[in-house]
């Protein structure tokens, strides 16, 4: 019998063995009203599925522990194969793929489990997703390879510039309004002005920086394993890319010749892994210095726009000059991000003026109130 100090990985193994049965019952369902190449892809899934589940089981034996009866599936299993008999598969097929990238990284830290497990896992998503697209190759690829002129920004630098002059130009408004309302002398007012962008551009590129170098390592952990995974089971990702070109539509022959002429590379193989199984392009996993760069640059402008009229003045004329100049620099930023975003560009402007005015309004407000009770 195994050990009492081992019966929490006991009953851990046993949850994994019942969660793989689920889910090959799950598969098996969806393929019994399927045809075609649909139903054989569902039933390999199914199949490996029961591969994980029998190496959960020999765990369980190896162990000494009970080996649990396969019992009935859970209710969502139960739904899902309802209504892919009821209406068709494509109307569950979301949601199984939902479920599966939530599961997706289950095996990662599990030290119990192997390499080859979590790639498969990882794989049944991918799959799932092509069955979603009826077996045709990702519309936004063919739309990237035939129209370049479409924007791509996965360094991130594009999204960090747009927020920072949105974030500092709100921001640093509202907060020189709030001081300007309070009656506070010029200098006050630009030393407040500055403070709040030198401090608002480096907690925003500091973010920036956390933000993206955790992406990238996450990024890069997926590839070392995906790495590991073809160096140690090349056999197992073969399958797996056999498994998603004919979720993709093409028949058993061509999908087979495909990933062999694949794999023959190490370096193709690698990268059309990370392509298909994880979606990363490995050359594009983003810079995390030019992220916090773009976006500390890209707050000080913003939150400078502000602060000019009071590095030349005071008095009212400063403060007229200063709502004058957010209201047009609030008025550029919305169209600019209308533009990128091919929106209406008057609708946009029209949104953050109406985001900022309010900020600006509001903290101007409170610091006129704030004012006269001192006073």
């Amino acid at each position: 019998m195994a050990d009492k100090r081992d019966e929490k990985v006991i009953r851990r193994w046993q949850e994994l063995l019942a969660s793989e049965r689920d889910a090959a019952a799950l598969y098996e369902r969806l393929a019994a009203v399927e045809t075609g190449e649909r139903r054989a892809v569902l039933l390999e899934l199914a199949q490996i599925e029961r591969r994980h589940a029998a190496y959960w089981e020999n765990k369980l034996r190896e162990a000494g522990a009970d080996i649990p009866a396969p019992g009935g599936v859970s209710t969502r299993t139960r739904v899902l194969g309802l209504l892919a008999r009821w209406f068709s598969t494509s109307t569950v097929l979301p949601l199984v793929e939902r479920g599966e990238w939530a599961d997706a990284g289950r095996y990662d830290d599990e030290p119990d489990a192997t390499a080859w497990m979590a790639a498969e896992e990882r794989g049944h998503a991918r799959a799932i997703g092509a069955l979603i697209n009826g077996g045709r190759p990702d519309p936004q690829e063919q739309i990237a390879r035939r129209e370049t002129w479409h924007r791509s920004d996965r360094s991130g630098a594009l999204r960090a510039a747009v927020f920072g002059v949105s974030d500092g130009l709100v921001s640093n408004t509202a907060l020189v309004m709030g001081f300007a309302g309070s009656g506070a002398p010029r200098t006050t007012i630009l030393l407040a002005g500055i403070a709040g962008l030198l401090a608002g551009a480096f907690s925003m590129a500091a973010g920036e920086y956390v933000s993206m170098s955790s992406q990238r390592e996450m990024y890069q952990r997926e590839l070392t394993l995906e790495a590991q995974e073809l160096a140690e089971n090349p056999a197992e990702e073969r399958d797996e890319l056999v498994l998603l070109y004919r979720a993709k539509g093409l028949d058993r022959a061509q999908a087979e010749q495909i990933a062999d002429r694949i794999m023959a590379n190490r370096d193709v193989a690698l990268d059309t892994l990370a392509r298909e199984e994880l979606g990363l392009d490995p050359e594009e996993l983003g810079s995390p210095w030019r992220a916090a760069l773009s976006s500390f640059l890209a707050f000080t402008v913003g939150a400078f726009v502000v602060v000019l009229p009071y590095l030349f003045g005071g008095g009212t004329a400063a403060f007229v000059a200063a709502v004058t100049l957010s209201l047009l620099a609030l008025v550029a930023v919305g169209a600019g991000i209308g533009v990128l975003n091919a929106r209406p560009v008057l609708r946009s402007a029209a949104r953050q003026v109406l985001v900022g005015g309010t900020a600006a309004l509001v903290t101007y407000g409170v610091g006129l109130l704030i004012g006269v009770s001192v006073s």
